[in-house]
This record gives structure tokens, sequence and C-alpha cells, in this order.
């Protein structure tokens, strides 16, 4: 008789354990789905960042291409200021700011200052997305032509 009186204070036991472990379970998921849009996050800003490397290294090598007109300061460039004009210089710089939008974002500018040979590349864009606020990131290149 006494092994039946147990079993009734038994019942429903094993329901709020499965509770539980569905509860635990769901909050282990909704952690890993946040780590997942922090970890999109930080691709797109490295994506950015590594993209402005190489927008960097592709104006240098058309100065490089022109040295005469970039030693000449042809190819310098107030940041985020707009470009006109038919000269290769010209030309390679309208190029160059069209392909940092594309591959940075619209936000995207970018500037060059060459003194004596010595030439400054500025890159800067808005992170926000990454950062989650207002950031503006900036990449500088030294080069010596």
């Amino acid at each position: 008789m006494k092994h039946k009186t147990l079993n009734r204070r038994q019942k429903g036991v094993g329901l709020i354990e499965v509770l539980v472990a569905m509860v635990l379970l769901s909050l282990c998921l909704l952690g890993m789905a946040g780590l997942q849009v922090v970890a999109l996050r930080n691709d797109q800003s490295a994506q950015a960042r590594s993209m402005a490397t190489i927008m960097s290294y592709s104006i240098t090598d058309s100065m490089r291409a022109n040295i005469a007109a970039a030693k000449n300061g042809d190819y310098n460039l107030t940041a985020c200021s707009a470009v006109s004009g038919t000269s290769l210089a010209n030309t390679d710089l309208i190029s160059w700011i069209s392909a940092v939008k594309s591959a940075i974002g619209q936000t995207a500018c970018g500037g060059i200052n060459c003194v004596n040979g010595l030439c400054e590349i500025t890159i800067q864009w808005d992170d926000s997305r990454a950062t989650g606020g207002d950031q503006t990131y900036t990449l500088t290149t030294r080069i010596q032509l």
C-alpha cells in the first residue's frame, strides 16, 4: 500500500524538469543568436577596414604609375571634396573615389596630400553599424614616391 502513495506524490515532477530544461535551452539559444549578430557586425567592420587598405594601395599604384604628376601635386585632394577634370590624375581620383564609395559605403571619402614626394592618403567612413553608435574610422597611409 505504501508503494502506491509514493507514486501519487511523484506525479508531475517529470514535466517540471522538462519545463526547466526547455527554459534553459531557449535562453542559451537566445544568447547564441545575440553572439551571432555581434560577430556579423564585427565582420562587416573588419571588411570595411580591409577594403580601405586595399583602396589606399590602389591609388598608391596609380600615383606611382604617374609619378611626375604625383610629385607635382596633381593628386592632392582635400578630404571629402569633389573632383572634376580630364587629366590622368583627375580621372584616377574620380575612379578611386567611386571605388572607395562602392567598396566601403556611400559615407566613405578620401583625401591625398603630397609634399616633396611624401604622400599621405586618408580614407574615412562611418562605421556606426558595427559599433552601434556614431563612429567615424580613419585610415591613413603614408608613402614615399
